[in-house]
């Protein structure tokens, strides 16, 4: 049974799991980094209230007439316009340098486990359940802590703005505005999360597919010599083809799923504009400004207006991170089942070696028949200790003494693993036959 991976539980551990390698203690350089990240984007949205808050003043000074406040309000704003940019610089900046060093980490782990023992000869022959590890360490990594890092402000600073702009806009409008906002954003989450669901598996396999193709080129490129000796470029070129092909259907139907979401997403971040207006006529309406002159109406609705847009705007971002996490959930997938399996192999210590332990069951073979027969083999069937797969099945053979045995074919794990099975029949266990050399079967 296939599951296809999606926004589950099980997405979470291994996000997790792969967090817990970004992060490894509390003195790391990464998390020195994050803290880094988290003070300047603090400064900014600081920055960005004041900012929000100059068109109110503006409406006040206008509307008063005052020549010199108005010279005042406008310098402060040009300064608080050049702080902001420089921090935003400062914070992006961060976030490059928080990328690279979490590739560094995630990719130098990936490393460890890939080069450990033979895993990486066993995870490219042996386990078919995993495809193309190569582009997951090095493709996927780097896509997966580049998302990561552009939506990492975002994130970090998310709790602090909602908890301000919830208070500010509290204050403002009520309960029944705070309420709007709070139920817009959780139908866009509900709707994302829905339309996000078909897009995770669809770009596992999109990537898969980009996977194959791409070593398809590859293996053209290193068997060049062979494929122009055979005069194969035509065969070739129709597999290279069918692969493409392959590739383009799936990447058309991730096309069609992303079109919903971006729909959704679009829908939600334009009506947001809306709500806003709505949310800051509630109070209007009901009376609650109906002393204020034109002037210093217009100046609360501006400052008003600046707090509740804020706060869609907050939740409007989030909302919009939903094409952004269906591509982590994807990649972050990729990466948690290689894990999975290099550990698994890691578990059984990922030696083929393993396969000669227990030779109990080919004793009873030896010395079989007539004096001259070596030893016989009936019905032998064997598998790796990582894989389920079959290397030699129901082989029958009788090996005679003083004569040659030559094995043909492509060279690969199953005739690699039989030449070791005999040669090790052969040895007796004390040592070596009288008269004989171990090791007499060879591959040429």
């Amino acid at each position: 049974i296939v599951v296809k991976p999606k926004l589950d539980w099980t997405f979470l551990q291994r996000l997790y799991k792969i967090l817990k390698i970004l992060f490894p203690d509390w003195c790391s350089q990464n998390v020195l980094m994050f803290g880094t990240l988290l003070g300047v984007t603090l400064l900014v949205q600081m920055v960005i209230y004041q900012v929000g808050l100059i068109p109110s003043q503006f409406y006040g000074v206008l509307s008063e007439k005052n020549h010199n406040k108005f010279q005042e309000l406008i310098v402060f704003a040009v300064l608080l316009i050049l702080l902001n940019s420089a921090l935003k610089s400062v914070e992006q900046y961060i976030c490059s340098l928080l990328y690279v060093s979490w590739r560094t980490s995630l990719t130098e782990d990936l490393h460890r486990d890939y080069f450990w023992g033979r895993v990486y000869y066993t995870v490219n022959v042996l386990r078919k359940d995993i495809d193309n590890p190569d582009q997951r360490i090095s493709q996927d990594t780097e896509r997966l802590c580049k998302q990561l890092s552009t939506i990492t402000s975002r994130i970090i600073i998310s709790p602090f703005t909602v908890s301000y702009y919830t208070y500010q806009c509290y204050n403002s409008t009520g309960w029944i505005g705070l309420l709007s906002i709070f139920g817009y954003f959780v139908l866009g989450t509900i709707v994302n999360k829905i339309l996000m669901g078909p897009i995770v598996s669809t770009l596992i396999e999109q990537e898969k597919l980009e996977g194959d193709f791409r070593f398809k080129h590859m293996q053209i490129r290193m068997n060049a010599e062979s494929v122009a000796f055979y005069r194969a470029g035509k065969v070739e070129h129709m597999r290279t083809d069918w692969r493409l092909h392959n590739l383009l259907h799936t990447q058309k139907n991730l096309m069609n799923r992303e079109l919903w979401l971006y729909m959704g997403v679009n829908i939600f971040d334009y009506l947001g504009s809306i709500l806003s207006y709505i949310v800051i006529a509630i109070p209007i309406f009901v009376g609650v400004y109906d002393g204020m002159t034109p002037g210093e109406l217009s100046a609360l609705v501006s400052k008003n207006a600046f707090v509740c847009i804020y706060l869609i705007n907050c939740f409007t971002q989030l909302i919009d991170l939903s094409t952004t996490i269906s591509d982590i959930a994807g990649y972050t997938h990729r990466i948690g089942e290689l894990r999975e399996v290099m550990n698994d192999i890691g578990r059984k210590q990922c030696d083929y070696d393993l396969i000669l332990r227990d030779t109990s069951d080919f004793d009873s073979h030896r010395d079989m028949g007539s004096s001259d027969t070596a030893f016989v083999l009936d019905g032998l069937s064997f598998k790796s200790p990582v894989s389920n797969e079959l290397l030699v099945k129901d082989l029958s053979l009788r090996i005679y003494q003083g004569t040659h045995l030559l094995l043909v074919g492509n060279t690969g794990t199953g005739k690699t693993s039989l030449l070791r099975v005999l040669n090790h029949l052969w040895e007796p266990s004390g040592g070596e036959r009288k008269g004989q050399k171990s090791g007499l079967f060879y591959i040429s």
